[in-house]
Parts: structure tokens; sequence; C-alpha cells
């Protein structure tokens, strides 16, 4: 297996930023550097770009609406940013978002759910399915179709994804269609063979994961909770068909595919994909990353094809 080559390149850039002491690290100061590290890249032109206060688990959150076609009766597909838990907002995954939504032909809705180590764990899946809740009750007024529902996320958006898919099932309701997971964070463990194989050079890094973790959780034992980590979940019969898309230079790597294992398992429709010369967060790539421009137009088939 070889890094792509635009891939390699990316890393190139990167590796003249080193590594910071995670025990001397300062979370908000280290979230304001790396939200702002790279130029914001203009995305697709939309029909309508909103922005929204949704109901969270404690008070109201910003959100974003993108709507890339003048129509009232698209499905909703509600995401939810990467960051490890600690990071990302709404401008970080613009670009993304717009081209979701016009290649799912859906409207999109990015939440901002609250972030750690100010608001622990459980704060961001609560948020999370009180967000979607609440744009499912208000789907008429903002005009999209809130029963043809799918979730999806990236890294900590992909764990926010699956506790938003896993309450739904638990709360019956609402009825979410399909989930679409890239390089999902499912484990607090962090002890796979990929994340020793991975652990430097990648972009993420095993001690950034493992700092993640002790950031988001309130107690080591909060890491057996499904929400948390869904891979420990008992049973996962009950969520929504999936698209697992994972990058073989991810520490990450083979928890994503761990869980793509028990969904099958447990019954549900998966389509797992590999994209085996990327890295962790190479979706977010696709403006100059050709095989990423490719994963996330396969994967938006896939969304378009279950919401249709």
């Amino acid at each position: 297996m070889q890094l792509d080559k635009q891939i390699a390149a990316v890393l190139q850039q990167f590796r003249e930023i080193p590594e910071p002491d995670y025990s001397q690290v300062d979370a908000v100061q280290y979230r304001q550097f790396s939200d702002n590290l790279l130029p914001a890249i203009p995305g697709d032109p939309m029909s309508e770009v909103r922005e929204l206060r949704v109901a969270g688990a404690e008070g109201e959150l910003e959100a974003r609406l993108y709507r890339p076609l003048e129509q009232d009766d698209l499905p909703l597909l509600v995401y939810f940013h990467g960051g490890g838990f600690v990071m990302g907002n709404l401008d970080t995954h613009d670009n993304l978002c717009r081209s979701l939504a016009r290649q799912c032909e859906a409207v999109v809705v990015s939440v901002a759910y609250r972030l750690a180590p100010e608001h622990k764990f459980p704060a961001a899946p609560l948020d999370c399915y009180a967000a979607t809740c609440w744009l499912v009750e208000h789907a008429t007024a903002l005009g999209f179709d809130g029963s043809r529902l799918a979730v999806a996320g990236d890294s900590a958006g992909g764990n926010l994804a699956l506790a938003v898919s896993q309450l739904a099932a638990q709360r019956k309701g609402p009825k979410i269609g399909y989930q679409c997971l890239f390089y999902p964070v499912t484990d607090a463990a962090c002890d796979s063979q990929s994340f020793e194989d991975f652990a430097e050079g990648y972009l993420l890094s095993a001690a950034a994961m493992r700092w993640f973790w002790q950031q988001y959780l309130q107690e080591a034992v909060q890491a057996d909770d499904p929400l948390a980590s869904p891979l420990r979940a008992e049973n996962l019969a009950d969520l929504p068909p999936t698209t697992l898309i994972t990058a073989g230079f991810d520490p990450l790597m083979d928890e994503g595919e761990a869980l793509a294992a028990c969904l099958r398992d447990a019954g549900v429709p998966i389509r797992l994909r590999r994209c085996e010369g990327m890295v962790h967060g190479f979706i977010s790539m696709a403006p100059f990353v050709e095989a990423a421009a490719q994963a996330l137009t396969d994967a938006c088939a896939d969304v378009r094809g279950a919401l249709r």
C-alpha cells in the first residue's frame, strides 16, 4: 500500500509544523490555531445558505442550512463536523457541506454542537440528537422533507452521527433512513493495530487522538458508554443502512472497519470502502485530491439513492 501522490504532497506541507506537547496544550488556543490553519476554499454555489438557531440539549445552537436547488421537497441530511470533539466549526466544513448538498441532492444542515473540554460527554451527542429532532419538527417551515432523513459526519462527527442513530432507535424517532460515516471514531481504547502502524506522520497522530479523548470524557468509565464508543454497543441491529469510509493510513482505520463488521453481523446493510492511499481527514481535501473527490462522489451516490 502506498500513499496517494497528492496526499503525500499535502503531508509534506504539514511536516514543518511540530506536534505539540499534549501535556501542555491549552485546548482553546489549540482550537483557534487548528481551525484557522487552512484558508477557506470557496465551495459550490447554493440556491440558499441560511444561518439557523436550532435546539440543543440545553439551549440553542448555531447551524447552517444549505439548499442546492430551489425546491421545498428535498430530503434532509444532518451533518456533524469532525475535530476530535474539541475543534471544528461551521466554517471549517462549509466547503464539504456544499458538496454534500449538491451531490446528495438534499438540504444539508450542519450543526455546531457544544465542544469539549468546556462541554464534556454527553453534551455533544445530546445536542446533535436534539438538533436533529428540532429540524424534523420544523421541516415544513424550513422547506424540506423531514420524513426522508439521513445523518452524516467525519471522524468525531461520524461518532456523533452514530450516537444520533442510536438515540433515535432507543427513543423511537425520528426515523433515520441512512447514515454516512467518514473514518468515524468508534472506540476510546485507542489500542488497535492501525493505531500502532500509523501513530505518527499521517495528520492525525495516536497521541492527538488520546488527548482528544481525555478532553471529551468526564471520567474513564464513560469510555464504555455506547454513545461514546459505539463499537462497545451490545446491539446495533436497529441502526440505519450505512456507508462507512476508512482511510488506509489512518490510526482509526481498524476501529472503523471493526464497527462495519459489527453492523454487518447485526444485519444492518453496510457498504464499507477503504480508500487505500488516503489519510485521516481526506474527505475535506476533495477540492484538491482527485481520489478524495471520487470517494465523496461515491458516498453521495449512496445517500442520494437511499433518500429517493
